[in-house]
This record gives C-alpha cells, sequence and structure tokens, in this order.
C-alpha cells in the first residue's frame, strides 16, 4: 500500500494545492519514522487501512476516518499521558490550513481522542476506527507476541518494576470490557483471539 498516494489523493478532495499537502505528507512521514517509534509507525498505518477495507461498506464518512488513521498517532511519546489530545490538535491546525469544513475537523478531533480509552461510542464510524486500532490484539499469537516486544521496545525508559504493572493494568482492563472490539465484523473475527492472547501475555508478565 502506498500510504503516500493515498494521503495525497485524500486531500485533493478538498485541495488542489499540491505544495501543502506534500508538506503535510511530510510531516506525517517524519513523525511517524521517528526514532523510538517500533510499533507506531508506518506499519501501523498501513495495517489499519487494510483493516478499514473490513468496514469499508459500513462507514458513514470514510474521508473523515481516513483522516483520523493518518493523524491518531502523529504525536507518540510513552512517557507522556496527552498524545492523543496533541495529536488531535495537530489533525485541527493542519486540516483547517487545508479548508476541510469545521464539522468534519470536529469529527476527526473526536475521533482521535476517543483512541485514549477505547470506550463504545455512539457514532459507528468512530468504533470502526478503535476496532482497527486494536485489531493487532486478535492476531495469530507469534504476530501478537511481537507487537508486544515492540510495545516494550518504546517503553524501554521504563524498568520492568515499572512497566509490567502498568502493561497488567491495561491488560486486564481490556479483559474486564464486555467486548474488547465495538463492532460485530471484528468482534466475530478477532474477539475470541484478543483474548487468549491477552490472557497469554498476562502470564508471560
Amino acid at each position: 500500500m502506498n500510504l503516500k498516494e493515498k494521503f495525497t489523493d485524500l486531500c485533493l478532495t478538498i485541495s488542489k494545492d499540491q505544495d501543502l499537502i506534500n508538506s503535510l505528507w511530510q510531516e506525517i512521514e517524519k513523525k511517524y519514522s521517528e526514532k523510538g517509534r517500533y510499533y507506531h509507525d508506518l506499519f501501523h498505518l498501513e495495517n489499519m487501512f487494510l483493516e478499514l477495507e473490513t468496514a469499508q461498506g459500513h462507514l458513514q464518512d470514510p474521508v473523515s476516518v481516513s483522516f483520523s488513521v493518518f493523524y491518531h498517532d502523529i504525536i507518540y511519546d510513552a512517557t507522556s499521558k496527552s498524545n492523543e489530545e496533541k495529536s488531535a490538535w495537530c489533525a485541527v491546525e493542519r486540516l483547517q490550513k487545508l479548508d476541510l469544513n469545521s464539522e468534519m475537523i470536529s469529527k476527526i478531533s473526536s475521533q482521535i481522542l476517543a483512541t485514549k480509552s477505547h470506550q463504545l461510542s455512539d457514532e459507528s464510524d468512530t468504533n470502526y476506527l478503535l476496532d482497527t486500532d486494536l485489531s493487532i490484539l486478535g492476531k495469530d499469537l507469534a504476530v501478537y507476541l511481537d507487537y508486544t516486544r515492540k510495545i516494550r521496545k518504546e517503553y524501554a525508559i521504563y524498568p520492568d518494576l515499572l512497566y509490567k504493572p502498568g502493561r497488567r493494568k491495561v491488560l486486564r482492563h481490556f479483559l474486564e470490557l464486555e467486548s474488547i472490539f465495538k463492532t460485530r465484523e471484528f468482534i466475530n473475527l478477532y474477539e475470541q483471539q484478543a483474548r487468549q492472547n491477552i490472557t497469554a501475555e498476562l502470564q508471560l508478565l
């Protein structure tokens, strides 16, 4: 998948300012390729877009969801608790430059903020975004364990003494949810495997 082409085509539906579109893409590429990103990188975005194809016929506003994917982790600092807020604010600023209408910008900002708590939303598009973001949890165990190693590297600043209790808390939170995934399609695809994977990781911790 060519993310640059995808982003460019998305922007061209709104603006013909090729220089602006190029500079916005370069920022995205640079941010997602920062040193210290082992999971929250361009490959994560590619995977999310592949997963979104499952939901293609169900999305009410695919343009907004696509922008949300591109910007949802643009700011990522393992030591910060406000990445989502900063990412949402970044999206608002950049999309205003593109002259995207304010209603869509507001929707995108809300969708990005929703990736903080991953709670069931009244907006079905938001639920599809959340499910694609978490789809890695329901992959084969080998793929899942590779993801856990990458996350651990992103949090390398923290010793096991701090990392493990925090990670256990996150994992238990997922298991306590009525369902980890929010949409019928993703529940059917990944719910059972995700619970098995998380349980396996908890035992390893």
